[in-house]
C-alpha cells in the first residue's frame, strides 16, 4: 500500500476571520512550481513551467497566464452542446489579465524563456469570489520554483461596506459596497489597481489602497516563509546575459542622443510624422555600415536606439515640462464631439481627442436580448453590455483579424464598469442595453474615449443616466536620480510606452466610478499618487464640460424607431391563461398586433413586457391582457363572440380566454326545437348577460333572452345584434 504524499503547508490568518493555507509538493509535482491555495472551501491550483533556454533570436519575454474554472468545482455541468470546459469566458480572461499585469514586471530583465502560468479553480464556495486569490496562487507557484522571479507579489480585493473597508468580502457582502477594487503589490509597493466605485472621492480610494497593501504584505510574507521550506526554491536559474556591444552602444549614445532630444523637442504633433523623424535618425546612422556589418549590428542598434529615445524623451519631459506633442503636463488634447451621427442607430456619438477617436452606438433591446452569465461561480443575466473593438486600421496597420483580443475584452470591461453605475435601474430602465465602441483612431486613451462616447451615445438614445461620465488616462515620468517628475494628463501612446505609470480614472462631477492603474517603477510615493488623482479630477471635469457643450442630459424621449416597452404586472395565476395552451394565445396576440411579448414570473406576479414601435399595437395587447385577467361579474352584460355550436347551446367568449354556456333555452323567449333554429353561427357577435357562476366548476351560465323583449322572434334578434 502506497502512503499518501504529504506536502509542505503554510497556514496564516488574515486578521478578519479568514484563514488561508498554501500547500506545495502534493499535486502537479512535475511542474517547475505548483501550489494549492485554500480559503474556506474555495481552492485554486496554480502551476508554472518555464523552458530552460530561450528560443534563438528571442527578444521579448513570452509569458502566458491562463485562469480556468472547473465546473465540477461547484458541482455543475458546463453549459452548451459539448458539455466540457472549452474556450475561456470573458470573466476568465479578465482574471488572467489581472494576474498577468501583476506578474510580468517582476521577472528579471533579459529573461526570455517561454513561461506558462496556469491557475485552476478546483473547489468553489458559491459565496466566495476566487479571482482575488488567483494572483496570490500564481506568485506562490513561482516562489517555490527555481524560475527567476523578483517576487513575491499578491492581489486582494478591498471593498467599502457600510463605511468599513473589508478584505476579500463575500459575494453577499459586496451587494452593499460602494467601492470595490482588486489591488496588487509587493512587500514595498503597489503595482496594479483595478476597480469600480459609486462616485467616491479620491481620498477614499487612496485609503482603500492602503488597507489593501497591508493585507498584501501578509500574503507576501507567507509566500516567503513557504519558499524557505522548499529546497528547489533556494537556487534560482541563472539569467543568460543579453548580447552586448559596448562600443556600439557608447558610440550611438554619443552621436545620436542630442539629435533625438532635439527631434523630440521640435514638437511634431502627428505621431506618424514623429515616428518617421525618429526613424530617419537611426536610418542615417546605419547607412555607414556595409551590408555584412549591418546584418550583424542592426538588431542591437535598434535596441540601443530605443533606449536612447526613451532616455531623451523622459529627460525632456522632466527637465522642461514639455511633452512630445508640445503640451504642458496637465494640458488636454483638443476635443470635438458629435451625437446622432448614425440616423438609424438608437443612439450614437463620435468622440475625438487628439489622434484618438471612438464611434460608439447604443442599442436598446428586450429581456430576450439579456446576456446569460454561466460561470462556475458567477451565474445570472446581464441587462448591460459594453463591447470595445480595436481594428488594426486605427493605428495605421494591416493585421489578420483573429477574433476578440484579450486587450479588447479588458478595455471594454473598464468602460463597462465606468458607466454601469449611472444607468437607471428597476422600472426606470425597461431595456437591455448594448453599447459598442469602434475605435477608429488611436494614440492613447482609447478606453477613456469609449467612456466619453458611451455616455454621449446613451444620452442620445434617451437612456436616463443619472449623470454624465468622462474618463482620462494619466501618466508619470520620474527621474529617480534627480527626484524630478512630471504627472501627465491625457497621455499619448508613446508616453504610456516610455513612462512609468498608466492610470485611467473615470467619474462624474461628484466622484470616481472606475479606475485602472499599472505602475512600472518601484516606490511610487503616496504624494505622487495623490497629486495624480487631483490632476486627473481637473482633467476629467474639463472633458465633461466639452461633452456637455454637445449634449448635457439625456433626450426627453426615445427616437421614433426605438421600440417602446410597456410593462404590465398581473397575478401569477393568470400567466398560463395569457400564454395559452402550447403558447397559442400569446402567439395569436403577437401575430395580430405585430408586437413582441415577454413574460417573466417574479415572486407572486407575472411581469409582462410589450414591445413595439406602434402605440396602437401596444394598446391592443394591453386591452387583450386586461380582458384575460379580468374577473367576470354576475349581472354584467358582455358583447361576446360565439366560439362553438353544440346541440344544447352555444359557447360564447365573453372576455378573452373565458367562455360561458348559452343554453338553447336561454337564447330566445320562443322555444327552439334545434340549435340551428337560432340562425346564430360561429364567429357571430351577440350580447349576453352573466347569470351565475357554478361554485364547484367555475363555469359561467349566460343568457341572451333576458336582454330581449318577450315578443321578438329569434331570427330578428340575431339580425338586431349583428347590426349593433
Amino acid at each position: 500500500m502506497t502512503s499518501m504524499t504529504r506536502g509542505i503547508q503554510k497556514t496564516f490568518e488574515m486578521g478578519n476571520g479568514q484563514s488561508i493555507t498554501i500547500e506545495t509538493g502534493k499535486l502537479a509535482k512535475q511542474a517547475d512550481g505548483s501550489v494549492v491555495v485554500r480559503m474556506g472551501n474555495t481552492m485554486l491550483l496554480a502551476t508554472v513551467v518555464s523552458r530552460k533556454e530561450a528560443a534563438e533570436g528571442q527578444n521579448f519575454f513570452p509569458l502566458s497566464v491562463d485562469y480556468q474554472e472547473k465546473y465540477a468545482a461547484a458541482g455543475r455541468f458546463p453549459g452548451g452542446f459539448f458539455k466540457r470546459e472549452a474556450r475561456p469566458s470573458e470573466y476568465e480572461i479578465l482574471i488572467s489579465r489581472l494576474v498577468d499585469r501583476a506578474l510580468r514586471p517582476m521577472f528579471p530583465d533579459g529573461y526570455m524563456c517561454e513561461t506558462q502560468v496556469l491557475i485552476y479553480l478546483i473547489s468553489a464556495d458559491k459565496n466566495t469570489l476566487p479571482d482575488a486569490l488567483a494572483g496570490f496562487a500564481a506568485s506562490a507557484a513561482l516562489m517555490v520554483s527555481d524560475i527567476p522571479f523578483n517576487g513575491p507579489i499578491s492581489e486582494v480585493r478591498v471593498a467599502r461596506i457600510n463605511g468599513e473597508y473589508v478584505i476579500n468580502p463575500s459575494i453577499s457582502e459586496l451587494a452593499d459596497s460602494d467601492l470595490e477594487m482588486i489591488v496588487a503589490g509587493t512587500m514595498e509597493n503597489i503595482v496594479m489597481v483595478e476597480g469600480e466605485m459609486k462616485e467616491v472621492g479620491e481620498k477614499d480610494m487612496l485609503e482603500a489602497i492602503k488597507v489593501a497593501h497591508e493585507a498584501i504584505k501578509l500574503q507576501c510574507t507567507a509566500q516567503l516563509e513557504l519558499a524557505a521550506m522548499v529546497e528547489k526554491a533556494q537556487v534560482k536559474r541563472e539569467v543568460a546575459p543579453a548580447a552586448e556591444d559596448i562600443e556600439l552602444k557608447e558610440e550611438m549614445h554619443r552621436e545620436l542622443y542630442q539629435k533625438v532630444y532635439d527631434t523630440a523637442r521640435s514638437i511634431v504633433s502627428n505621431k506618424h510624422e514623429r515616428y518617421e523623424a525618429f526613424g530617419a535618425i537611426l536610418d542615417s546612422y546605419l547607412e555607414k555600415y556595409d551590408e555584412e556589418t549591418l546584418a550583424e549590428k542592426k538588431s542591437l542598434a535598434k535596441e540601443y536606439f530605443h533606449d536612447i529615445e526613451k532616455e531623451a524623451v523622459r529627460q525632456m519631459v522632466v527637465n522642461e515640462q514639455i511633452r512630445l506633442d508640445g503640451r504642458k503636463p496637465d494640458e488636454i488634447r483638443d476635443i470635438w464631439c458629435e451625437v446622432d451621427y448614425l440616423p438609424m442607430a438608437h443612439g450614437s456619438a463620435v468622440f475625438t481627442r487628439g489622434e484618438t477617436q471612438s464611434l460608439t452606438t447604443a442599442t436598446l433591446g428586450t429581456k430576450l436580448d439579456e446576456q446569460i452569465l454561466d460561470g462556475a461561480v458567477v451565474e445570472g443575466k446581464s441587462k448591460f453590455m459594453l463591447h470595445y473593438n480595436f481594428p488594426p486600421f486605427c493605428t495605421g496597420e494591416a493585421k489578420f483579424l483573429r477574433g476578440t483580443s484579450r486587450r479588447e475584452i479588458g478595455h471594454g470591461n473598464l468602460a463597462h464598469r465606468a458607466l454601469k453605475g449611472v444607468l437607471p435601474s428597476g422600472n426606470d430602465n425597461p431595456y437591455t442595453i448594448r453599447v459598442v465602441s469602434d475605435v477608429l483612431e488611436s494614440n492613447g486613451s482609447s478606453s477613456m474615449a469609449t467612456v466619453c462616447a458611451g455616455t454621449l451615445a446613451l444620452m442620445d438614445a434617451g437612456v436616463k443616466i443619472t449623470k454624465p461620465v468622462s474618463g482620462i488616462a494619466m501618466g508619470l515620468i520620474a527621474d529617480q536620480k534627480s527626484g524630478k517628475y512630471a504627472i501627465l494628463s491625457d497621455i499619448l501612446g508613446d508616453e504610456d510606452h516610455l513612462g512609468d505609470m498608466d492610470f485611467k480614472v473615470t467619474g462624474t462631477r461628484n466622484g470616481i466610478t472606475a479606475c485602472q492603474m499599472d505602475i512600472k517603477i518601484d516606490g511610487l510615493s503616496h504624494e505622487i499618487l495623490e497629486n495624480a488623482l487631483e490632476q486627473a479630477k481637473v482633467g476629467r471635469l474639463h472633458i465633461l464640460s466639452k461633452m456637455e457643450e454637445v449634449l448635457s442630459e439625456p433626450r426627453e424621449d426615445y427616437k421614433p424607431h426605438v421600440p417602446r416597452i410597456v410593462k404590465m404586472t398581473v397575478p401569477k395565476e393568470f400567466i398560463g391563461a395569457i400564454i395559452g395552451p402550447g403558447g397559442k394565445v400569446i402567439q395569436e396576440m403577437q401575430k395580430e398586433s405585430g408586437t413582441t411579448i415577454v413574460i417573466e414570473e417574479v415572486g407572486d406576479y407575472g411581469v409582462i413586457d410589450i414591445v413595439s414601435e406602434n402605440k396602437e399595437s401596444i394598446d391592443f395587447v394591453i386591452n387583450r391582457i386586461k380582458g384575460i385577467t379580468a374577473i367576470p361579474e354576475i349581472g354584467e352584460i358582455y358583447q361576446g363572440t360565439v366560439k362553438s355550436v353544440v346541440p344544447f347551446g352555444l359557447f360564447v367568449e365573453i372576455i378573452p380566454g373565458k367562455e360561458g354556456l348559452l343554453h338553447i333555452s336561454e337564447i330566445a323567449w320562443k322555444r327552439l326545437e334545434t340549435i340551428e333554429d337560432s340562425k346564430i353561427k360561429v364567429g357571430d357577435s351577440i350580447e349576453v348577460k352573466l347569470l351565475d357562476v357554478d361554485k364547484k366548476t367555475g363555469k359561467f351560465k349566460l343568457s341572451r333572452k333576458v336582454l330581449l323583449p318577450r315578443d321578438k322572434p329569434a331570427g330578428d334578434d340575431r339580425k338586431q345584434d349583428n347590426n349593433n
